[in-house]
């Protein structure tokens, strides 16, 4: 997930202090990927430092800060504006498709490509453990889109509805996955069973 972006997309629409991005960002998500604030600070330093962002000084930083206000932890509000480096880097994230060639790390799918490969691990039991765990989660998912009534016409309704829409699609795909790693174990032990082995291959043979 691409913190640096969101935060530089939030503060498109005008100077922003770091609890206020992340409110923000929780509200127009539904609090699905919670931010903890120091993790905004330590962006907005970044975005700072590589000219994307700049700090709102003088009677801007106490309109949109608010005079003698602090932040959560006591310390002196200081709000942060996009610059036209911050608006084009924006731009270009919009444009540009999330990559797919180097997926995230899948806990779940590494967890199940060891399991297989190390002896004493009860596999059958990790995959009707998780498919029980990801059922419940679609449970969950499926409960807070149908308790989900946004107001007509409202654009963060209609955000946090597709970020539901995504939980539910990818917990449904998870099931489908696990179905068919079973299928997949299944066969294994019967072939194993039945003695069947791996035809041989000569050194320097590829199949």
């Amino acid at each position: 997930m691409s913190i640096k972006h969101s935060l530089l997309a939030l503060l498109e629409q005008g100077p922003m202090y770091g609890y206020q991005l992340r409110a923000e960002f929780e509200q127009r998500t539904g609090a699905t990927w919670p931010l903890n604030v120091g993790q905004v600070y330590q962006t907005l330093s970044r975005l700072e430092r590589d000219r994307l962002v700049e700090v709102v000084a003088g009677d801007d930083a106490e309109a949109s800060a608010g005079s003698g206000q602090t932040d959560g932890a006591g310390e002196r509000q200081v709000s942060y504006r996009i610059t036209e480096a911050g608006r084009a880097e924006v731009a270009t994230w919009f444009a540009t498709p999330v990559p797919r060639a180097h997926p995230p790390r899948d806990e779940l799918a590494i967890k199940l490509a060891l399991a297989v490969t190390l002896p004493g691990v009860d596999i059958g039991h990790l995959v009707q453990q998780q498919r029980s765990a990801t059922m419940a989660a679609l449970q969950e998912h499926t409960r807070a889109k149908r308790a989900h009534t946004p107001e007509p016409g409202s654009t963060a309704g209609l955000a946090h509805g597709l970020v539901l829409d995504s939980l539910i699609f990818d917990t449904e795909a998870e099931i489908r996955w696990l179905d068919h790693c079973e299928n997949r174990l299944r066969r294994a032990a019967l072939d194993h069973s039945s003695g069947a082995t791996r035809p041989a291959v000569t050194p320097g043979e590829t199949r």
